[in-house]
């Protein structure tokens, strides 16, 4: 297959930013339609990407045999509905994370996909970051030794909408999610086991919801290395991401990059440019290459770099998060990972 045919889902914006790459920044794709609710919302999108086709009804596109696959970025409470969908309709499938907040509910997602045998990739995009894929590629090629520490650093500038916050999962399941799926990614590794702590030092209505905006998670690896995440919903100097793993050998680290290396010095201090402000602009390449990788999985006929099973484990993680935070344990992750009946 020379070409993939894809419909868009969904026109927040993320999707708007699929949109744009998905029309003008990823080789053998074709942007062939737009889905949202919102007719309005729909239209712009489709203006701006030069889309003919949009409609109202998922469903729609699915009946459409030209459409080769589709890219979910609907609200979360919408994906497992779509996903099972679009796998009965024999489409392949691009997914933001998180899959679902439902274990149930993934599993069957999962169930769907691998009965159709169409493929389905989940948005982790920090995966296809090129710093964070480098210091995942000195690992695996040993040249550090055996992993011992990792060390994720995931720090938001100001925290998203309350009205967000209150339908997102909580910090573990939108934010920390990202770090738990990395966490995985850089060493190659399962976690077995995880103490989460957590406050509300941000916004005492981050609070009043029910959820954190502070918090450390230390890991326990199958193998016996040890990780820690640290987030926060306020870095008031910007966005910061990084990401170090320390080996018997040696250590592979990855800073946060900047929009330029000018740097300057004065009587009073040296100065450099200030970190970027919105994640977009950190993930501007990571978001091109993982929507590439999709489309070649499709072209090539191979596994995506990220599965329904990557996009699981990142929930797994989340909840005994939540759980160890409750309830100050460590949890293994064996207590969260089945689906209660």
């Amino acid at each position: 297959m020379n070409q993939v045919n894809i419909a868009l889902i969904g026109t927040g914006r993320i999707g708007r930013l699929h949109a744009r790459n998905l029309a003008y920044r990823v080789p053998g794709a074709r942007l062939l339609a737009i889905v949202d609710v919102l007719p309005d919302a729909a239209q712009a999108c489709a203006s701006e990407t030069q889309v003919g086709e949009v409609c109202s009804d998922y469903r729609a596109v699915l009946e459409r045999r030209d459409v080769d696959a589709v890219a979910i970025c609907a609200s979360t409470n919408m994906h497992a509905r779509i996903v099972q969908d679009a796998a009965a309709a024999g489409k392949h499938i691009f997914c933001e994370k998180p899959l679902d907040l439902d274990l149930g509910r993934i599993d069957a997602m999962l169930a769907a996909v691998h009965r159709a045998g169409v493929k389905l990739q989940v948005g982790f995009n920090r995966r296809f970051d090129v710093h964070f894929r480098r210091v995942r590629d000195i690992v695996a090629s040993g040249e550090i030794g055996v992993p011992h520490v990792v060390r994720i650093c995931s720090r938001d500038p100001a925290p998203p909408p309350l009205a967000y916050i209150k339908v997102s999962g909580g910090l573990f399941l939108d934010q920390t999610i990202h770090d738990f799926d990395m966490a995985r990614f850089v060493i190659g590794r399962e976690v077995r086991e995880l103490y989460a702590a957590g406050e509300v030092l941000v916004d005492p209505a981050i609070g009043e919801a029910g959820d954190v905006d502070t918090a450390v998670v230390t890991l326990r690896y199958d193998g016996g290395a040890i990780g820690c995440i640290d987030n926060s919903r306020k870095a008031v100097y910007g966005y910061d991401q990084r990401l170090e793993v320390f080996g018997s050998r040696g250590v592979a680290s990855a800073a946060n990059p900047r929009p330029d290396t000018a740097e300057w010095s004065t009587a009073d201090a040296v100065h450099s440019s200030m970190l970027g402000f919105f994640f977009i602009e950190r993930y501007t390449d990571s978001y091109i290459a993982e929507m590439r990788a999709f489309v070649e999985c499709i072209q090539q006929d191979k596994p995506p770099e990220v599965g329904g099973a990557d996009g699981r484990a990142a929930v797994v993680l989340g909840y005994a998060a939540k759980k160890s935070l409750a309830e100050n344990r460590p949890v293994r992750l064996e207590e969260v990972a089945t689906p209660k009946e």
